[in-house]
Formats: structure tokens, sequence, C-alpha cells
């Protein structure tokens, strides 16, 4: 049985807010580290604040999956208010469609749509591919029951692992692996069917196959939002945690075996990393949720809310409104005072405090852009 009521979930907003936060400055400044005190730990976490370049998983990977993962949660908690208000499946499945086509058309304005420059326009982006797998996702939760959800979950990760390791690319040069960038089949359907520009070589690292493994990711979120709300004398908020720890630290596992057989790969959206990156999801939201809402300890989660309550905003924000002049404006007279090897480090606080205090008046004002 389900819970009738919904309250926020304050844990979603702060890993929301922690998720975005390296978007916004966060890896520049754990990145700086290395300069002012070069060592073996400030060393790897810099390199961790960069993208695999193929195979293989660095921090910074996780942060688009794991904002998927988040847009899962959220969406049983929401389903229980449309619900709670008599929409009929009609009225919410029309919302969901509304949503991911809003998402995918803010992806094209980010990446220059107005410039009206369509021959060379890139069509795929992050939010895109967010609105695309959250709305297919979103629209299988409603229209299947539990056990059936999980079924396609399963189906999507065997079926693309099968395709993608036994079909090769037509076009592939002699001896490329499938799982390699020129022998993939995902990005031959890139190379045949997506106009436009890329952000990659041989495929677009948000393409169109790669797109439905992406789907599981949000199932994953909201298998996990749909345990949160699970509402039973049976299951203590704490046991909660523990549970939705052990399950990330299960996927993890499996993500990692089956990366012997297909790497975990980014940019190819593998089902290794997709059970590899909705297991450290369930581990976020696990920790989160039992310090936040189950400890009820919030205070320090304060400033990760502030950007938690407007991602989007924030996402969108920095590709309009020119915050790195707004920094360099008050950072300027510092960063002539201090150490060469401390520019990096001051440049991205200030940075950092100038995108924060942009969110921080939008919610104090209570002004949050809602898709």
């Amino acid at each position: 049985m389900e819970q009738k009521k919904s309250n926020r979930l304050h844990s979603l907003d702060a890993l929301r807010g922690f998720d975005m936060f390296f978007i916004m400055g966060g890896a520049g400044l754990l990145g700086a580290l290395s300069q002012i005190w070069s060592n073996p730990v400030t060393d790897w976490l810099a390199i961790q604040m960069q993208h695999a370049e193929w195979d293989g998983f660095q921090h910074h990977d996780i942060i688009f999956p794991l904002f998927l993962f988040i847009a899962g949660i959220s969406f049983p908690f929401s389903l229980a208010n449309k619900l709670a208000k008599n929409e009929t499946k009609f009225q919410i499945q029309k919302d969901i469609f509304r949503r991911g086509i809003i998402l995918f058309l803010l992806g094209i304005l980010y990446n220059n749509g107005l410039n009206f420059d369509f021959p060379h326009m890139r069509y795929m982006s992050v939010l895109g591919r967010i609105g695309l797998a959250w709305m297919f996702g979103a629209l299988i939760y409603t229209d299947f029951k539990q056990r059936a959800r999980l079924i396609w979950i399963a189906t999507i990760l065997v079926g693309y692992y099968l395709l993608i390791a036994f079909v090769p690319a037509p076009d592939a040069p002699a001896g490329a692996s499938n799982f390699s960038p020129q022998g993939n089949f995902a990005g031959w359907i890139d190379r045949i069917l997506l106009f436009g520009t890329w952000a990659g070589k041989y495929q677009d690292p948000e393409g169109i196959l790669s797109t439905i493994p992406a789907i599981a990711t949000a199932l994953l979120g909201m298998q996990a939002g749909r345990f949160i709300k699970w509402e039973t004398d049976k299951v203590t908020p704490a046991k909660k945690a523990l549970y939705l720890l052990l399950i990330g630290i299960a996927l993890v596992i499996v993500g990692q075996l089956w990366g012997e057989l297909m790497p975990i790969n980014k940019k190819l959206w593998s089902s290794s990393f997709v059970c590899f990156v909705g297991g450290l999801g369930f581990i976020h939201i696990a920790l989160f949720y039992y310090v936040i809402d189950v400890l009820n300890f919030k205070k320090w989660s304060f400033f990760f809310t502030v950007i938690g309550m407007n991602s989007i905003t924030i996402y969108l924000a920095q590709r309009i409104i020119g915050f790195t002049k707004a920094s360099e404006f008050f950072s300027k007279g510092f960063i002539a005072i201090v150490p060469d090897y401390l520019n990096s480090f001051v440049s991205s606080i200030f940075y950092i405090g100038v995108c924060w205090y942009f969110l921080y008046f939008l919610y104090k004002h209570k002004i949050f852009l809602k898709v």
C-alpha cells in the first residue's frame, strides 16, 4: 500500500542541489586544490572532476545520470498529488508528455537554438535526454504495475546489451570492437539518422539509441521514490534508508561485474553504467534521506537546498547570464593580491558565490522555475 499523503522530501532537494553544485563551479573548486597543494589525493580529486574519455568511470560522470535518477525519485510523489486531485490518467500522461517535450526544447535552446542555424544546430542535449528518458519512464510507471516495471528495466538493459554486444556498426573499420567509438551500433544510428551537429566525433553522447537505457535510469529512480514513499508499519524510515543503501551496493556490484562484458561507459550509456550509477544513486539518496529526513538534521543542507530548488534555472542561467563577468568584477582585486597558484581557487569561490546568491534571491522571493 502506498501513502495517500505527500510531504516534500527535503533530502531530495538537497541531493539535487549537491549534484548541481559540481556544475555550478564545484568541480572547478575541487580541481583547483591540486594547484594549491599537489599530492596523490588532490591530484586524484582533480582527475575525478573530469569525464572519462571513453570506457571507465570518474566522479564527473555521475552528475548527469544522478540528476535523471533524482527526477525519477520525485515522480511517485508528484503522481500521488495528481491522483489526490482526482486527475484522470489522460490528464496525467498529457502533463508527462508536455514536460518531456518542454525539457527537450529547452535543451535545443541551451544549444543556441535561437540562432536558427538549423543545419548546424545540435538537437540532442542533456536536458533533452532527461526530458525524453524521464517522459518514457513516467509513462511506463503510470501504465504498468510494479512487477511489470521491473521487467521493463531488465528488458531494456539486457536488450541494449545484446544489441550493442552482438550487432556491430555496418560501417565499422576492420577489427573495431562493438564497444569502441567507431564500432558501436548506437554510434552508427546517430551517423545515419541524427542531423545537425554532434558533441562527439563518431556519435552524440546524448544520441538516439543510447537514450533507451537512460529510460532505465529514470525508472530506477522511480523505484527508489516509490520505496521511500511507501507507508507501512513493518518498515521504519531508518530501515528504508538501510534497504536503499543495500540495494545501491548490490547494483554497484552488478554494474562492476557486468562491466567485464560491457564496459562501464557514459557516452554509450551502457547497461553496466546504468546499474553502476543507479547503485550510486540509491546510495546517495539513502545517505541524504537518513541524515535529513530520518534524523531531521537539516541545517547543514540549506546551501544545497537553495540550489536544488532551482536546479534547471541555474543550469540554463549559466548559459544565458554573464555570471563569469559578475564574478570577475568582485574577484579581480582579490586575485591580484593572492599568489598565482590560488587564482583558480579564488575565482571558483567567487563564481559559486555569485551563482548561489542569485538563487538565494529567487528562493527568498519564492520564485521557482517549474517545467
